[in-house]
């Protein structure tokens, strides 16, 4: 019997699980643990990190686990490197469920940052109202920039204040409405919006509501990963399951 590890924290991730609980399929769902009350999921779950491509190829090892799925954020560039590295080790094989990077639209005004460090330099100049759409993670990195006033939307409450001077915390999990999104940038007067380039539809409510508004974006590019299978869809890795060798998606 196939025994499947799926790499998660995506909504994508979570409609595999369902998908593969549905077919009876043996499998696990494993969370980084930045979430603190992930959605409740139809197959057994795992919390924290590996401890390294050592430790993941070990926990691949010592669970008997036949297939490596990776449906991890795309911005999750070191469990992605590790998974890829893991799966070379071990021979176990691997696909990457992702979503295909979102695309500048007629009425966009992009400003393209290949990393963080780009997108906070972007930042430079008079004081702004900026949505900054990025997550917990990389708050402390916007500290070099502490003129604007940054309204920050987390999936949970920060446990200590956020390291910028001038914010608003709003507390709230997608997936969001173009409409919610251009009420919340009306009410907080942003004038520019800070995002990552994750794909898929449910962040992307925030771009429409830019582009409807004229509100100038900042999109910050997908970091460099290694050679690996993808697929796009939860149809493509269940054909991947039947046949792990034949390539599939992009």
């Amino acid at each position: 019997m196939r025994n499947i590890l799926i790499l998660g924290g995506t909504s994508e991730a979570s409609a595999l699980a369902r998908a593969l609980a549905e077919g009876g399929e043996r499998a696990t769902l494993s969370y980084a643990g930045r979430v603190e009350r992930p959605k409740p999921q139809p197959i057994p779950t795992r919390t924290g990190g590996f401890g390294g491509v050592e430790g993941l190829a070990a926990y691949l090892r010592d669970n008997a686990v036949t297939h490596l799925v990776d449906a991890t954020h795309p911005f999750a560039a070191q469990m992605s490197r590790n998974a890829v590295a893991a799966a070379q080790d071990t021979g176990v094989p691997l696909i990457a469920l992702t979503r295909p990077p979102w695309r500048a639209q007629a009425g966009d005004d992009w400003r393209t940052a290949p990393d963080i460090p780009a997108a906070v330099a972007a930042l430079s100049g008079p004081p702004r109202r900026v949505l900054l759409a990025l997550g917990r993670m990389h708050l402390a990195e916007f500290a070099p920039q502490p003129q604007h006033h940054y309204v920050l939307r987390l999936v949970d409450a920060p446990e200590a204040p956020p390291p910028l001077p001038d914010h608003t915390v709003i507390v709230d999990r997608g997936p969001f409405t173009a409409q919610g999104d251009i009420t919340l940038m009306q009410d907080h007067r942003i004038e520019l919006v800070v995002a990552k380039n994750a794909g898929g539809t449910g962040a992307e409510a925030k771009l429409i509501a830019a582009r409807r508004l004229g509100l100038p974006v900042v999109m910050i590019d997908r970091p460099a990963l290694p050679p690996r299978q993808e697929a796009v869809s939860v149809e493509e890795v269940l054909g991947w399951l039947d046949h792990p060798a034949t390539p599939r998606g992009v």
